[in-house]
């Protein structure tokens, strides 16, 4: 799947998963949760915002906050109060307010919004905290956070020890407002590969810190607002370049549809820059007087973020699965996410001993990455639910020497010793997986691993059908005239392909007929293995087994 595509998949799979169902709560529960998730996030505001140092990953962080925001909207919260924005205690007014930016979910989205604007340009939206710069008479006075969009902190004597921030501009210049955003300087960054890299809580902790002035040489700004400047971009753009703020001019182009914006989009989330971005940001040239700017009321601009790296996703249930050897596996079903181009709804936690560490319950959160191959896996467990309930985990003894019969308790490494030996490297069982495996064994009750060579072509086709029953039939009649090696790696010998065939053994008999010393001979031959070699030819299911095979006249087992 092409890139652009992959893209657009992520965020609408992301759009979608705004529309999710509300929990099946209690009004307490409801109260507890959120209560309990707003105070966390409170504690990760007052650190980010008052100290300067950030406990949560960026991403975690805005995830989490959309996920308080839902079950407000669910429960009947207050939704209003942005937890992402700073807390009111700047007491320095902007002269022009800082609007924000509304975001679209997708390209769809992007198109809609461009319909009814001209003289659109595209820049990356970059990743930091945003400030305004006030300059009069050709010197720079001062420099506002952000804050709550109307008042802001004074940030001037540190804006002031960043080299790469002009402190003396001229001509419309001279007596401007400028709105732009602090990023930490990259040498050739590319988001796609790495990520955000937490710039954002980076720089913020450098501009709420005392006496780093080495550390805000490490800052640069792109301004991306000139109120009231010149009313053509071009002009703007070469005054700004002109007078030290190149950035701006070097990553803004004209763009005439979504397609375009895409195409932007794509290349400056691939390719290396000096910045951490996190999407782009549309703007129309055409922008209002600045006595109407308001926050949250920037219409003439609108952002298009990128596909998280990582998501963060509700565990809604823990399932258990034994594999042939007897192992349990863990896997956590998700509520679904896109990463990528993949759609995510269940996850590898590992052995039971891995999952009490992680020690994750449905209700929780956690944050899941793609590894190599494309494989989900769990990077953390960012949020535990207050009611948590841990299923668990099959109760019993398994080992590879078990579940060759379907006893009680053995259901699932029955199945799994089915779906092995139907593999290709095994008795090569073309056509049939793990759901018909289920449906032969459910219909006709398997007593062991080899009942279904006792199954009539009536019986298989009139469970999986009369096409893909003749088909599976045919392969089971196919598996009879196999090698006898084939035979006893499906029942599981505890050997290597290796020592199998330096053993030149082709009967069950020369198998028995072997003594201790005689297995040591090979090669990888260990006391250990000869040992379990042993103990499994002795084993009374083994030998049942062989006996099964030998009446259904499979070469090797007959005397």
């Amino acid at each position: 799947m092409g890139l652009w595509k992959s893209i657009v998949l992520a965020l609408l799979f992301c759009h979608l998963r705004a529309g999710a169902a509300c929990p099946a709560w209690s009004a307490d529960r409801a109260n507890e949760e959120m209560s309990r998730l707003q105070q966390q996030i409170t504690q990760w505001d007052d650190s980010y915002w008052q100290q300067g140092v950030s406990v949560v990953d960026d991403g975690i962080y805005d995830q989490l906050n959309a996920q308080l925001r839902q079950w407000q909207r669910c429960f009947g919260g207050d939704s209003q109060t942005d937890l992402s924005a700073p807390p009111i205690s700047g007491s320095i007014l902007h002269p022009v307010p800082h609007t924000g930016v509304r975001k679209l979910a997708d390209k769809q989205a992007v198109q809609q919004w461009m319909q009814t604007r001209s003289d659109l340009w595209v820049q990356p939206k970059v990743d930091g905290v945003a400030v305004t710069l006030v300059y009069r008479d050709g010197n720079l006075i001062k420099a506002i956070s952000r804050g709550n969009g109307l008042k802001g902190e004074d940030w001037t004597q540190k804006v002031l020890q960043m080299p790469s921030i002009p402190r003396t501009v001229r001509g419309l210049l001279a007596n401007s407002t400028l709105q732009g955003e602090i990023f930490l300087q990259q040498d050739g960054h590319i988001q796609q590969k790495k990520g955000g890299i937490n710039a954002r809580s980076k720089v913020a902790g450098m501009m709420m810190r005392q006496h780093t002035p080495e550390l805000l040489r490490s800052l640069n700004i792109f301004i991306w607002a000139w109120p009231d400047g010149p009313a053509v971009m071009s002009e703007r753009l070469e005054q700004l370049t002109a007078a030290g703020f190149s950035f701006a001019q070097r990553y803004t182009q004209a763009v005439k549809n979504a397609d375009d914006v895409e195409h932007a989009r794509v290349r400056w989330w691939t390719s290396a820059l000096p910045f951490v971005t996190d999407g782009v940001v549309v703007r129309s040239g055409k922008e209002p007087q600045a006595r109407y700017w308001v926050p949250g009321q920037g219409d003439w601009l609108a952002a298009w973020k990128y596909p998280p790296v990582a998501q963060v996703s509700e565990v809604t249930d823990i399932q258990f699965s034994v594999g042939k050897s007897g192992k349990i596996a863990v896997v956590a079903m998700l509520e679904p996410v896109m990463l990528d181009d993949k759609r995510v709804q269940r996850v590898n936690i590992g052995s039971v001993r891995r999952w009490n560490e992680w020690d994750i319950a449905p209700g929780d959160h956690i944050l899941i990455s793609l590894a190599g191959q494309g494989i989900p896996r769990i990077d953390e467990v960012v949020w535990r639910s207050t009611q948590r309930t841990k299923p668990k985990p099959p109760e019993g003894r398994f080992n590879s020497m078990t579940c060759f019969y379907a006893t009680p308790g053995c259901y699932e490494q029955f199945i799994a010793r089915l779906v092995w030996l139907g593999a290709k490297e095994v008795l090569e069982l073309e056509g049939i997986g793990e759901a018909g495996w289920r449906e032969l064994h459910q219909a006709y009750r398997f007593e062991h691993i080899f009942s279904w060579l006792g199954l009539t072509q009536e019986q298989i086709q009139s469970t999986l059908g009369v096409s893909k029953g003749e088909k599976i039939w045919h392969q089971f009649n196919l598996s009879r005239h196999l090698p006898f090696t084939r035979w006893v790696i499906a029942m599981g010998i505890p050997l290597t392909q290796v020592t199998l065939n330096a053993s030149r053994d082709d009967s069950w008999q020369q198998l028995q007929d072997r003594d201790e010393q005689s297995w040591r001979q090979l090669p990888s031959m260990g006391g250990q293995r000869t040992r379990r070699v042993i103990q499994w030819l002795e084993d009374r299911e083994i030998t049942a087994l062989s006996n099964w095979l030998a009446a259904q006249r499979i070469a090797g087992f007959m005397p």
